[in-house]
């Protein structure tokens, strides 16, 4: 079931609240009165903000949000801040409602992890609920304190409550406990190199209202952010771009172009081969080192083309191999390169984030800002060690040097993925998801799958090699439809029948592994199928 959270705005969503209204509070707990059309509107529906959860179409739970005074508790209590410990930015939570056939589902954890993110957005700095007497225990679980006496009638009685802003990030980490325990394991959990599973601070961040690329605020916002991916990497600059790892490879290319001498490409697997395509589009002068897929390509092939060939001053190579999860010895193939006064160019779009990463002398690099880096797609972000040199024949999108020259604000820019893309490094743990991606590596192992390479591959990419009796692709779609999403829809990894388990962004590892459980259940269905099917 596949629980989507948001802010209430069509028609037909406000219908079925008030729907939902009457359910809950005419006929379920009898606090109004009962009217033909078993439709309830609440007396402060045009003030009120709802947080929906919908199970495609239909309305699956509410709540409502409501800054203006009075609030309901006014008319209930009199004097009402007598009763609270401090003054501040208040709100009122109310019409808590799920639907019967939702209330052993996540839907319930969901709306509230929403109402937290809207209530922080919004900088209230305390909620006030009327707490049905039903599940007061819940409820001081999610971090409310009570006050005052208890309001309503016999068999409507609700208990006043109160949650502070310092609660606020206390009960977000609270919901997320209560959901891993109340959640079938492995409900739509993702695997995806892209769009990655997304924090819930990274979500607060982007969620905040945009601002122009001319705010003083977002410029030096953008400017921090450049600076700390230059610290975390040890790069001399970083330009921040609106745009796609592919964007970020073209930028790469047209500095190439201008740049003295041939160059030397090495490919062994999807990306490297884009690498050699990105260079003939633009029509660079290099030669290249191609192995099968996952086939090592060794420090002396790369010595030895160098030393043969004097005129080719710069190697572009991929850092992680996304298609295999094979690394490359970033840090070899630069002494090499120094021994034979070439440049190393490297494509860190699956590694940035996942592997720590020293940028110091190398001569460009490309990222994004999903994937490792763990926050949404949509910013191109190119590292470079020398100023730029500029060049009025590189089309203006594509002209590095225009980023530099204004801080990567040459154009339109995108506060809500910069402001996102801050809070997503702060996250990064290195060392964490090695040990979780050697647990991962070594549970798929032992439940039958063959796994490409060993722990020199990257943490962030496991390959799975499906033997050629289990289709990739239906393996891969039965996973979805079981909650668990596969990187295989990509050509390259259907022509191969492999499927990826991708562990970037947020990645938990208690649902990791169940879902690794799940995908051995499903594993060990498929072999009976196919054992089934041989017998016949």
């Amino acid at each position: 079931m596949n629980i989507i959270c948001k802010i209430a705005t069509e028609l037909n969503e406000f219908k079925q609240i008030h729907q939902l209204n009457y359910q809950t509070f005419v006929e379920e707990i009898p606090q109004h009165k009962q009217n033909d059309d078993q439709h309830l509107i609440d007396k402060f529906h045009e003030e009120n903000t709802y947080v929906i959860a919908k199970a495609g179409d239909e309305v699956a739970g509410m709540i409502a949000i409501r800054a203006k005074r009075p609030f309901s508790l006014d008319y209930k209590l009199p004097n009402l801040e007598e009763y609270l410990p401090v003054k501040g930015e208040f709100c009122e939570i109310r019409l808590l409602s799920v639907k019967k056939e939702f209330r052993s589902t996540r839907v319930f954890y969901q709306l509230c992890e929403k109402l937290v993110e809207l209530c922080l957005e919004k900088n209230y700095t305390m909620a006030l609920i009327s707490g049905t007497v039903r599940q007061l225990k819940l409820y001081k679980r999610m971090g409310f304190l009570p006050f005052g006496p208890l309001t309503g009638e016999e068999g409507a009685q609700f208990q006043p409550m109160y949650l502070t802003k310092e609660n606020f990030e206390r009960s977000t980490k609270a919901f997320e406990r209560l959901m891993a325990r109340n959640s079938v394991p492995a409900d739509q959990h993702s695997f995806l190199p892209g769009p990655v599973p997304i924090h819930a601070k990274v979500k607060r961040a982007f969620s905040k209202e945009a601002v122009s690329h001319r705010n003083h605020d977002f410029i030096s916002g953008l400017k921090d952010l450049r600076s700390q991916l230059c610290k975390m990497t040890d790069a001399s600059h970083a330009e921040v771009v609106v745009g796609t790892g592919t964007l970020s490879n073209d930028l790469v290319a047209a500095q190439l172009k201008h740049l003295e001498g041939d160059g030397l490409i090495l490919a062994n697997g999807e990306f490297g081969f884009r690498l050699i395509d990105h260079a003939r589009r633009f029509q660079l002068s290099f030669q290249t080192i191609e192995r099968e897929w996952n086939e090592p390509i060794t420090h002396e092939e790369i010595a030895c083309m160098l030393k043969e060939n004097p005129s080719i001053k710069w190697v572009w190579t991929v850092h992680c191999e996304t298609s295999t999860g094979y690394v490359f010895d970033i840090s070899g193939i630069q002494e090499i390169c120094g021994e034979h006064g070439a440049e190393l160019c490297v494509d860190a779009c699956s590694t940035a984030g996942i592997l720590p990463l020293n940028l110091k002398n190398i001569y460009f690099a490309s990222t994004v800002s999903g994937k490792g880096f763990g926050s949404y797609p949509g910013l191109a972000i190119v590292f470079h060690r020398d100023k730029i040199k500029g060049n009025s024949a590189v089309p203006r999108y594509l002209d590095l040097k225009m980023y530099e020259e204004n801080q990567s604000i040459p154009y339109t820019h995108s506060s809500n993925l910069v402001y996102a893309l801050k809070e997503s490094i702060k996250l990064i743990d290195y060392e964490k998801l090695k040990l979780l991606s050697g647990k991962a590596r070594m549970r798929l192992k032992d439940s039958g799958f063959s796994v490409l390479g060993d722990d020199d591959y990257s943490p962030g990419i496991l390959t799975i090699s499906l033997p050629l009796s289990i289709s990739s692709r239906e393996f891969g779609d039965t996973c979805k439809q079981k909650g668990i999403l596969l990187s295989y829809e990509s050509g390259y990894l259907l022509e191969r029948n492999w499927v990826q388990v991708a562990l970037m962004g947020a990645q938990e590892e208690q649902k990791v592994m169940a879902s690794l459980e799940m995908l051995a259940g499903i594993l060990e269905k498929q072999y009976e199928k196919r054992y089934d099917y041989e017998v016949i």
